[in-house]
């Protein structure tokens, strides 16, 4: 297929998607950590919002790939303070390794099978090529018949298509024309993540193999009730940190970040939440600023930087949607009246050289 051709499609797809990336499940719970209760304000699951240019963290190298399969051996009493306890699960036949942290490869988690293969569909037409299969999908979907949108999808999705991958897992995850079953979008999802072959954040597929590495670990966290998809919380940072190191992800580094600030599924670290917060907060993501700013302003783990703190809060303000962002409005606000007159002059002044081109 041409790189012309495969871009065109690409913007058709994210065109008929109203809300960008989004709109995965549920990655963390509604309560903040009891370190960070000082405002006292609830935070919310995360944001998924368009990717931008990737901005490679200060590592070595970049982890392996994980793998997205199910089933890894969770220990026993290991516990999240945000979402709940993890379940112990027999490992499968051991398939792929991954370290358990970036700066330990000795580390190890058995990674087991990959989750039960889709089955091809059977489809009533047949399609001239994977590209007609997505076109006539992408046709049908903007049309309203999403039915058959699904079907060619599916067919395209089968033979390795990344995008109807996603599409179909947007669309189960969603409820989106078809029934809701996020086991479904778990396997789509699964899908794009087995058969990544380390293209990298400059692939045309790069922003929708990193939001099925997000997908996959917000599952993960809680796992998906009355299915073979348990909580695993190891797994999910996993997940997370490879999204957010290799393709700079700023949803994968906004949830590595709530992590490591919980010490959930790994040690507590927020010295490092704070540094993946800024890389995302740099590039505009809206949560990561308010809660690096948080972090900062109340002193929570690292030296209190009121005055930064206080910025990042009013930068994530500005650009937050105040129908679907509260939180974030009345985090700043709180801050903004605890904050002295030297604290809040200062503050506006790092927002007026942070406006400014460096």
């Amino acid at each position: 297929m041409r790189i012309s051709d495969l871009l065109s499609l690409t913007i058709a797809a994210l065109a008929a998607t109203s809300a960008g990336l989004g709109h995965v499940p549920a990655a963390f719970g509604q309560t903040l950590p009891d370190s960070t209760t000082a405002i006292g304000s609830p935070m919310p699951a995360p944001v998924i919002s368009h990717p931008l240019a990737p901005l490679s963290p200060q590592l070595s190298s970049p982890p392996p790939r994980p793998s997205a399969d199910i089933g890894t051996t969770t220990p026993a009493g290991t516990a999240s303070s945000v979402m709940g306890h993890a379940s112990i699960v027999p490992p499968a036949a051991p398939q792929a390794i991954l370290p358990d942290r970036l700066d330990d490869a000795t580390s190890i988690i058995v990674a087991p099978a990959y989750a039960p293969a889709i089955a091809p569909p059977r489809l009533p037409e047949a399609f001239k090529s994977i590209r007609d299969a997505f076109a006539k999908g992408m046709k049908g979907y903007n049309a309203g018949d999403k039915v058959d949108a699904a079907r060619a999808f599916a067919y395209a999705a089968s033979q390795g298509h990344a995008m109807s991958s996603w599409k179909l897992a947007r669309m189960y995850a969603e409820g989106d024309g078809v029934p809701h079953d996020d086991l479904k979008a778990f396997e789509y999802y699964s899908k794009i993540a087995d058969e990544d072959t380390d293209e990298g954040p400059a692939s045309p597929n790069a922003r929708f193999i990193a939001n099925a590495y997000v997908a996959l670990g917000t599952y993960f966290l809680d796992g998906i009730p009355s299915t073979y998809v348990k909580a695993n919380p190891e797994r999910a940072r996993g997940l997370f940190e490879y999204a957010a190191t290799l393709f700079g992800d700023p949803d994968a580094q906004y949830n590595l970040a709530r992590m490591l600030a919980d010490g959930t599924g790994g040690p507590k670290d927020v010295r490092q939440a704070v540094r993946w917060l800024n890389l995302a907060a740099e590039k505009n993501h809206r949560p990561s600023q308010a809660l690096l700013g948080h972090i900062l302003f109340i002193g929570n783990g690292v030296p209190r930087q009121a005055a930064q703190g206080l910025m990042w809060l009013s930068l994530a303000r500005e650009g937050c949607d105040p129908a679907k962002d509260a939180w974030i409005m009345q985090l700043r606000d709180q801050a903004f009246a605890a904050a002295n007159e030297n604290e809040r002059q200062l503050a506006t002044l790092y927002i007026d050289q942070h406006g400014k081109p460096h």
